[in-house]
Parts: C-alpha cells; sequence; structure tokens
C-alpha cells in the first residue's frame, strides 16, 4: 500500500526519485515501474501499479461503446497514461505535459492514497489538503464505520 508523504526534487531533466517505500511494494507487485496520467479532478499526478490500470480499462470497457461516458473516460485516463520505468537510482523521467500539469517547477510531494499515489506541487497540495481536512471534519458526523473493521 502507498501511506505518507515524501518531499523529493525534479531535476532538470524531468526525473524524480519515487520514495523508497512505494517503489518497494511495487517491486513487490512485480513491478520495476509505475503507470501514471495527469488527474482530471485536480492539479496531480495519479500514479497506479499495472493491474491498477488494467482494473480501469476493464471498467470502461464495461460501458456501453456507444455511450459517450466510454469515450470521455478513456480519453481523460489511458489516452494521457504513461508507463514510467525505473533507473538504477530508482527515479521516473515525467514528460514535459505531465510537469505542465502539476506546475511543479524543482520541489514535488508523492502523497499516499492507499492503492494509489499522488504527486503534487508543494503549495497546491497545501491548499488541496487544508480544504480536504475542513471537508472532512465538517463532514465526519456523516461517516459510517463498520464495526468489524
Amino acid at each position: 500500500m502507498f501511506i505518507s508523504t515524501f518531499e523529493n526534487k525534479l531535476d532538470k531533466k524531468g526525473r524524480v526519485s519515487v520514495p523508497a517505500t512505494f517503489r518497494s511494494h511495487l517491486t513487490n507487485l512485480g513491478y520495476n515501474g509505475v503507470v501514471c496520467y495527469p488527474s482530471f479532478t485536480n492539479l496531480s499526478i495519479e500514479f497506479c501499479a499495472q493491474s491498477r490500470i488494467e482494473k480501469i480499462i476493464e471498467t470502461i470497457d464495461n460501458l456501453n461503446p456507444f455511450e459517450e461516458n466510454r469515450d470521455i473516460f478513456s480519453t481523460s485516463i489511458l489516452a494521457n497514461s504513461h508507463q514510467l520505468n525505473f533507473d538504477t537510482e530508482g527515479r521516473v523521467t515525467l514528460t514535459e505535459k505531465l510537469i505542465e500539469h502539476t506546475g511543479v517547477k524543482e520541489k514535488v510531494l508523492f502523497v499516499g492514497q492507499g492503492k494509489t499515489f499522488q504527486m503534487w506541487e508543494p503549495s497546491q497540495f497545501k491548499k488541496f489538503s487544508d480544504e480536504a481536512r475542513k471537508k472532512a471534519k465538517s463532514q465526519r458526523s456523516n461517516l459510517k464505520w463498520n464495526q468489524n473493521n
């Protein structure tokens, strides 16, 4: 699983070191890289294992082939996805398009999301995180907790 938040630097060639715990989890799953795509809900890049993107593909394939939603999701996610392999130092090289989407200049935050993780420009994540905490606090009474968890 992917948890916690890590800050790393983006070099001039667009390379960034993926946190060791994230790489280790991916390696344990049998991968020497990661799939990523620009989030269509915020200014982050979504990262996941290949098995996760395969589940997304199955979900999209189960949509009616003649409905607009199928094209919307396949274009938004799959057409903009990249398979990035780790180099010998555990880095991935991001495309200019991915970097532009986040507004990252020098520092990046890797943010664990359980089965996925995200990459953010630090100040953008702070704004998002602060707002998320406010919303979570106001909605906490709406959460249902299964005591068996």
